[in-house]
């Protein structure tokens, strides 16, 4: 018992002594403070020596002291009387929590009242075929209904009556202006209102070729961005548009796969749109809105607004989904997927609304907007562990290009940006369709890896493979490669990428004795691509 005394002595003790000392401390401090009689003895033993200076600064030291002592006091009666005027009893605080809690109870059974009478409303209008405006016409139409009493009630038929024919005074291009705030769609009632009153089109440079683009548009980037990148990433990007609607870059952060769509934005002076992902997106109205049935208005994005507004125009836009993979692509953009594989180009429409109301935007028909030939998407993706991986059905639809290096600076004249359509650039894809066909030499190579990916791996180009590289071959020739360049390309983005679905751990010699094959076929250190993402597979695995 007396050791443990003496340890509570010299351990608890300490600290209690501690905290009687802070409080000791503060006590001190206002005696010192409030303690005018001490400080007017201190002053009479030194009043005799001060000089006018002295003085002074006796008489600011005071002042400073008084100041404090006023602060003190005011943020002490702040204090208490906060603490005073939210004090209550017991008795009257358990009585207010129980009135929260009913009027909680309360407004969910308004909540759930205003659903019901919500979804019959919807379910009404759905019957009738009739689309209400707002709340004025539901009154119109009230007043000019036949009373009750007036007509036998085998004769009323109010369903008739409270008909509305939408699309009677539908607006057109040809009709004036929609004040934007008057139509439940602000944003693309603003973009009609610009395209009938201000937009001019440009004069469009259609003599530049595929390979004078590419040159020009690194040139550009490098002169007036100071972004770099090398002629070939430049070839296989524009051979990649004339290939597929969706193009994927994916690599490192801070290798350019932001900055490469929106540089071309600029060199064709139409500004790329930008749409970033959220991790949150899961479903198609992320992407294009929602009709908000309480405010009446439909809530527009910049997607919905980038593809709609490309129907007025016939310069080249690419639309960027910016960390496209940071929530699951197949989930928001599965229906532009679906989309983009129509056959025909009229087919291209996206649904919006159910029906259309008078003052809707002018190219809004049968409740769709047409996605034009003159826009491309393209995502950026980041392989790290915050993101999700793309699913086949993407990747199968676009064309990948990873960017996994930046290219050193160099020098070039200053370019100027260019103002080229989308029919010329289209135009220059189909005629290098033509003039620049895959060879039947590079088929029967690509048929006989095919044979032995199928045999040694249970992997297929399959249909939509052979197309894209039916149709990217041509394009990357024109813009200035090799046949050889662009199948090396290709067939490691396409083909080679399926290898990871594979359990390559246990493959490593089958790779090998591929990167074999690829010499035996194509000859000797020609596939460089190829080569070394089997090889970093190996690697890897």
């Amino acid at each position: 018992m007396d050791n443990f005394l003496r340890y509570f002595y010299q351990d608890i003790g300490r600290v209690f002594r501690a905290f009687l000392e802070v409080f000791g401390a503060f006590f001190n401090f206002l005696n010192y403070l409030l303690n005018f009689p001490m400080r007017m003895e201190i002053i009479k033993q030194y009043e005799s020596e001060f000089t006018t200076m002295d003085w002074i600064l006796l008489l600011i030291a005071n002042l400073v002291l008084v100041i404090i002592i006023i602060l003190l006091v005011i943020g002490l009666a702040k204090l208490l009387k906060k603490i005073f005027r939210f004090k209550v009893s017991v008795k009257e605080y358990d009585a207010l929590a129980a009135q929260v809690r009913q009027l909680q109870r309360d407004l969910l059974r308004a909540n759930y009242e205003k659903d019901k009478l919500l979804a019959m409303k919807v379910a009404e209008l759905a019957g009738d075929g009739a689309v209400l405006k707002d709340q004025d016409l539901l009154q119109d139409q009230a007043q000019e209904e036949t009373p009750a009493e007036e007509a036998p009630a085998e004769e009323t038929e109010p369903a008739a009556e409270a008909e509305f024919v939408p699309n009677s005074n539908r607006n057109t291009f040809d009709s004036p202006c929609v004040d934007p705030s008057e139509s439940r769609f602000f944003r693309l009632t603003t973009v009609d209102n610009y395209y009938k009153t201000e937009y001019q089109p440009p004069v469009y440079d259609n003599d530049i070729t595929l390979e004078d683009f590419c040159k020009q548009f690194r040139n550009y980037a490098a002169s007036q961005l100071k972004l770099y990148y090398d002629l070939d990433m430049m070839r296989y990007f524009v051979a990649a548009l004339g290939t597929a609607r969706i193009v994927i870059l994916q690599g490192i952060s801070g290798t350019g796969k932001t900055s490469l769509p929106y540089a071309f934005g600029k060199f064709v002076q139409k500004d790329t749109t930008v749409v970033s992902v959220q991790p949150s997106w899961r479903e198609r109205t992320e992407l294009y809105g929602y009709f908000n049935e309480f405010t009446k208005r439909y809530s527009e994005t910049e997607f919905l607004r980038a593809i709609y507004e490309g129907n007025y125009y016939r310069d080249p836009h690419l639309v960027i989904l910016d960390e496209m993979n940071i929530a699951r692509v197949e989930y928001y953009f599965a229906e532009m997927l679906s989309i983009l594989e129509m056959p025909r180009q009229e087919e291209w429409k996206v649904d919006i609304v159910t029906a259309v109301w008078d003052n809707d935007p002018c190219l809004i028909e049968g409740g769709t907007v047409q996605i034009t030939n003159n826009i491309w998407f393209v995502g950026t993706i980041n392989n790290d562990d915050s993101t999700f991986a793309v699913a086949d059905k993407v990747y199968d639809r676009a064309i990948p290009i990873d960017l996994d290096s930046r290219a050193d600076a160099f020098e070039c004249e200053m370019t100027p940006p260019v103002y080229v359509s989308t029919d010329h650039l289209n135009a220059l894809f189909d005629q290098a369709k033509r003039d620049h066909p895959i060879s039947q030499a590079a088929l029967d190579k690509l048929e006989l890896v095919n044979a032995y990916l199928i045999k040694n791996f249970r992997l297929a180009f399959g249909n939509r493979i052979m197309k894209q590289i039916r149709d990217y071959v041509p394009c990357f020739i024109a813009c200035g490669g090799t046949e050889l360049q662009a199948i090396d390309f290709i067939v490691a983005k396409k083909v080679l990428r399926k290898f990871e679905s594979l359990s390559l751990g246990f493959m490593k010699d089958e790779l090998t004795k591929f990167n074999t094959y690829l010499d035996k076929i194509f000859g000797k250190n020609t596939m460089v691509i190829c080569k070394a993402y089997v090889d970093l597979l190996k690697k890897n695995n």
